[in-house]
Order: structure tokens, then sequence, then C-alpha cells
């Protein structure tokens, strides 16, 4: 069977994993997977079900049962929970702090690095998260590490949430980023960290095109993109 091409892109929240990963993507002909909607999706899903994001047991539960879905639209992609569009529900800051905390769970994260090693089976993938060169991929074709300072990664999400009709003071992302930060860098399975043979790359002074223009001469070097 032929291995499908790998890009894995990893990173702090903010450093510009995702927009870089799509555009990316889009650039090359290359399948996006957005590794953070998934565990977004199983925090939704919780919260949906009412169950206590505390409790590892009846989260990993949750994980196992629940479909998701990355499909490509004109705005670029939706994500389906149980064939629902939750591409903004998953935005919300409580989603986005309770997926940092199931994330963190073994059994989770587990049944996600399958579902993500499957969905690669589809095609050549760029794949963005916190743990694709050190656990899902550590066999990638090219590994990118982005990294930014911290005012400036939070910046980043403010503008983000206000495109999506959601309001943040930047001192409560900033605290929220640093929080995250710790916790991302310390949990014991799969904890963000750049994987020995990535290449770093900070993007704090670097606009988007920048950024992708970037990765993709990567990308040219290291695969033989034409």
């Amino acid at each position: 069977m032929k291995r499908h091409r790998v890009i894995a892109i990893d990173g702090p929240a903010g450093s510009g994993k995702s927009s870089t990963a799509k555009h990316l993507a889009e650039k090359i002909g290359f399948i996006y997977m957005d590794t953070g909607a998934m565990y977004r999706s199983v925090a939704l899903a919780a919260v949906k079900k009412g169950i206590d994001t505390n409790d590892q047991d009846a989260v990993g539960k949750i994980a196992d049962l629940i479909e998701i879905d990355m499909i490509p639209d004109d705005d670029g992609y939706k994500f389906l929970l149980n064939k629902e569009d939750v591409s903004m529900a998953i935005r919300e800051p409580l989603i986005d702090r309770l997926s940092s905390l199931v994330s963190s769970y073994k059994v989770v994260r587990e049944k996600m690095v399958d579902l993500q090693r499957r969905f690669a089976l589809k095609g050549d993938v760029v794949a963005e998260g916190r743990d694709m060169g050190t656990v899902v991929f550590p066999h990638a074709d090219l590994k990118i590490f982005l990294v930014a300072d911290l005012e400036t990664r939070a910046i980043r999400r403010c503008r983000q949430m206000e495109n999506s009709g959601i309001q943040i003071s930047l001192d409560e992302q900033v605290a929220s980023l640093s929080s995250r930060d710790l916790f991302d860098s310390s949990r014991t399975h799969s904890p963000l960290k750049k994987a020995d043979d990535a290449v770093e790359i900070d993007t704090t002074d670097m606009s988007l095109n920048g950024q992708v223009e970037k990765v993709f001469q990567l990308a040219l070097d290291k695969l033989g993109l034409e």
C-alpha cells in the first residue's frame, strides 16, 4: 500500500499553525487536518450530554461514540459532530478551555490519534496540532514547529474570535493562553513539544502569507513538490 505524504505542523495556540496548515494544504493540493477541532468536538459532545469533563471515563466513552467529519466548503472547512455543523460552536471560549482538558486524557488521545491516522490514509495531508510530529506522525516527511511571543498570539486569537462574533479582552486572552501553554506542555500524555527533527519557525513578525511561503519552500526542498 502506498504511504501518503505527511507534513506535520505543531505549536502552541495562536502561533499560526491552523491558518498556515490550511493555506499550505490548498496551495499544494494536500488534505488539511485540523486535529484541534477533533478535541474541541469531544469537549462539545460532553457538554451537550451534560457530562462532567473532569470524569475521564465518561469523556472517553463519549469520544468512542461520536462521529467527527471535516468537509470542504466555500469558507474552507466545516466540522461536523454526528452530522451536525459545529464549526462555530467548537470555537466558543468554554469549549476552547475544555478541549485542553479533555485532550490530556490518555483514552481520548488514543481514540483521536487512531482517527487521525485513519484520516491520513485518504491521501497526502497537512496535519496541525500539538503532537503531530512527536506522536501521531513520528515519520512525517516534514515537521514544522511554529512559535510566537505570547502577546502576538493573544492578539491573533482575539481577532479570530471577533471574526466569529465572540468578544474577549486581550488581558483575558493572554491569561488563557499562558495557562494553556503551561498545561499543554506539562501534561503526562503527549505534551506539547518540538520534535527533534522539526524545523522551528518564529512567526511573531511574519504575515500569514510569509508563514505559508516559508513552509512551502521547505516542502519544495524536502518533498520535491513542483
